[in-house]
């Protein structure tokens, strides 16, 4: 048992039933999940950290990965045929239409789906992440055999490097642009600042509206690109809701190393440009520009401003 989460354990009950004599293999907290998931107490033999086991022909060492992502999480590998189960480690979001192993389909879509998969359910846990990373750089692998997405076999190299860059924070040159918008002028001012980017010789740009996006999209671009710029209309005093939501999954995840701008809009109270500098001290990110604010409807001066915007991110990073 190298995971518990029950999109994986939790027909281990029934297996049990079918099987009672079956020994189930584990860590100490791997046990006392399952007992709280299935009143299971019997038939368990423990292993710990570079422990080793038999089984015949094969020989399976134990390495344990806890946090990535939950806390009993382990890896297993088979030193005969240089497998390792690695439970939702190297995991990518995306069903298997056919083939299993890489080597069996077309596999560029899931790359970006891995992004989104780290992002999203992996994404807190980067320091976790770099010493599993570190167990496991010694072994011999020819097969990652992950519970989410291919089996991998060709792409192991590649798989692995992503996970590495994502769990380092480690942006790729682009911007995301975050933004809510209720009449229009925020969306302004952020096709504005895309279009000032694009100008100054950024490529990679990505416009979110939070009203339209799933937040795991959003959150799949804010871990691969290094630039994120915000926008959000004052709502009651505060942000726009949806905006507060995505920005709070960013928290949460704790993403680092990001450069960052930002901007807003109000009628008769201006509040969220406060609301997202508080963010950026929050999150120790390198704010890139003052922010642009804009009272009604876009003039020109703000205007101006958000070209300004756009293009400082775009000259930092370019120097980086």
């Amino acid at each position: 048992m190298d995971h518990m989460e029950p999109d994986h354990a939790g027909s281990i009950r029934l297996l049990r039933q079918q099987y009672p004599d079956v020994q189930i293999i584990g860590n100490a907290r791997t046990f006392g999940m399952l007992q709280g998931y299935h009143d299971i107490t019997t038939g368990l033999y423990e292993v710990k950290e570079g422990d080793t086991l038999s089984i015949g022909r094969r020989e399976l060492s134990f390495y344990m990965a806890p946090m990535v992502h939950w806390p009993e999480v382990m890896v297993t590998y088979d030193a005969t045929d240089k497998i390792l189960f690695s439970a939702d480690a190297f995991g990518t979001f995306g069903t298997l239409d056919g083939g299993i192993i890489d080597e069996e389909m077309n596999v560029d879509h899931f790359w970006d789906e891995m992004i989104r998969y780290y992002s999203n359910i992996v994404g807190k846990y980067g320091n976790p992440v770099q010493k599993a990373l570190q167990k496991i750089s010694s072994l011999e692998i020819k097969t990652i055999c992950s519970t989410h997405g291919p089996v991998w076999r060709e792409n192991i190299e590649k798989t692995i490097s992503i996970y590495d860059r994502l769990s380092r924070y480690e942006g790729e040159q682009g911007v995301v642009v975050i933004y809510g918008s209720m009449y229009g002028h925020t969306e302004q001012m952020a096709e504005a600042i895309a279009s000032s980017l694009a100008a100054n010789g950024i490529k990679n740009i990505v416009l979110h509206n939070v009203s339209k996006t799933h937040a795991s999209v959003i959150l799949k671009d804010v871990f691969k690109y290094k630039g994120i710029i915000v926008g959000s209309p004052t709502y009651s005093n505060q942000l726009y809701p949806e905006v507060e939501s995505v920005l709070n999954k960013i928290e949460t995840r704790e993403v680092k190393n990001r450069l960052y701008g930002y901007f807003g809009s109000f009628t008769w109270a201006g509040a969220a440009v406060k609301h997202l500098a508080a963010f950026g001290e929050r999150m120790k990110w390198d704010v890139v520009a003052e922010p642009v604010e804009q009272k009604q409807g876009l003039i020109i001066n703000t205007y101006e401003e958000c070209l300004a915007l756009g293009e400082t991110m775009a000259n930092k990073l370019k120097n980086l």
